[in-house]
């Protein structure tokens, strides 16, 4: 009779081994949730309550907040070798922790040589948890890398609450290594806020890091 219950999958009266729940021993894998990205605590915790009463606000909603991120790194070579867009792709891919789209080109400029659709750089945008991870790591780690550092310009928002970087190689980033990168890459870093005006988003990104220059 057990070996008929065994071969319908059924555990026998005998096997103790298989009716009994596997045990959790000590070299069994531990599954923990993903911890919340320090930025992103501090920002609902302590920075929130601050911009609200400096901007004097009277709804928790209207409280300004990063809503994306975006990395375009330009590769203008590429519109006449593809393949110089592979080491870009992948170098966006180790800065950002997220796999790049290839940016094409939406209209034909004769005087480049570019014609419509082709690849002509690579781009990431951010959301959530990997959006305040990675402007954690710009603020804290890669702007002070920066030669002869003296913080950002205050100037470089479109008048609409967003600001936009624009950073002159990979290398600030400590994810690329110096020995595999064949040529320098610019990049333009866009943060979108839900801020109303220029002065808001301003005010949220000094709370937040951003090394502004005096």
């Amino acid at each position: 009779m057990a070996k008929e219950e065994q071969k319908k999958g059924k555990p026998g009266k005998g096997d103790r081994h298989a009716a009994e729940e596997p045990k959790a021993g000590p070299e069994a894998p531990r599954h923990s949730a993903k911890e919340r990205p320090r930025l992103r605590s501090r920002f609902e915790k302590e920075v929130a309550p601050v911009l609200m009463k400096e901007l004097e606000l009277k709804n928790a909603n209207a409280v300004p907040r990063l809503n994306k991120i975006v990395v375009n790194m330009g590769v203008g070579e590429a519109t006449q070798n593809a393949k110089v867009l592979d080491p870009a792709v992948n170098e966006l891919g180790q800065i950002t922790g997220q796999k790049p789209v290839v940016t094409r080109a939406k209209k034909s400029i004769a005087a480049f040589k570019v014609r419509e659709g082709m690849p002509i750089g690579a781009m990431v945008t951010l959301r959530g948890d990997r959006m305040y991870e990675f402007f954690d790591r710009l603020v804290s780690i890669v702007l002070p890398r920066v030669r002869d550092f003296r913080g950002v310009s205050t100037k470089s928002f479109d008048g609409r609450g967003n600001y936009t970087l624009g950073l002159h190689d990979q290398l600030i980033f400590p994810e690329i290594d110096y020995a595999k990168v064949d040529k320098l890459k610019g990049m333009n870093v866009t943060i979108v806020t839900t801020a109303r005006s220029d002065d808001q988003a301003r005010t949220l990104l000094k709370h937040l890091g951003m090394p502004f220059r005096a």
